[in-house]
């Protein structure tokens, strides 16, 4: 079976002086390699292939056969690494907590493995009859949620 830490090993040389990211390494036990890369402005797909190309020149298909998938993190699938939290600031998140609710809003903030995500809320006001539709902030830590993932809007 290929070592994943070979594998990891291999794509930290490439995203060396690259703007890209490891979002994700996987190796099934029939040796399918899939890895998960990203970058602020988008994967492009010839950078996957440049990648795919630099994996299969540092492995031997004659020592191990195995298939390989070289692709971007998934939109509008769960962020894996803190970098992602970074990438989508200003944008619509949505956040499973670790007592199964979900929380949708804007994610405004992350410091370390802490994010804040502000939410649309009815807040009653002093003074006022009715509730008020106001931005509430949401305090969260990365490793106390289910998920977080960007929400994908066709507006």
């Amino acid at each position: 079976m290929i070592d994943k830490n070979v594998v990891k090993k291999l794509v930290e040389e490439w995203l060396v002086d690259k703007e890209y990211f490891l979002v994700d390494i996987t190796v099934s036990p029939d040796d399918k390699i899939t890895v998960e890369i990203d970058h602020a402005d988008g994967v492009y797909i010839n950078d996957c292939v440049e990648l795919s190309k630099y994996i299969e020149d540092h492995l031997d298909r004659e020592e191990e056969d195995y298939e390989l998938e070289v692709g971007s993190a998934g939109l509008g699938q769960p962020f894996k690494v803190e970098q992602q939290y970074h990438n989508y600031i200003g944008e619509p998140v949505e956040v499973l907590t670790a007592d199964g609710k979900k929380v949708k809003g804007v994610l405004k903030s992350v410091e370390g493995r802490d994010f804040v995500v502000a939410v649309s809320e009815k807040v009653k006001v002093e003074g006022k009859k009715r509730p008020v539709l106001m931005d509430v902030d949401h305090p969260y830590n990365m490793d106390n949620v289910k998920y977080t993932k960007y929400l994908i809007s066709f507006k």
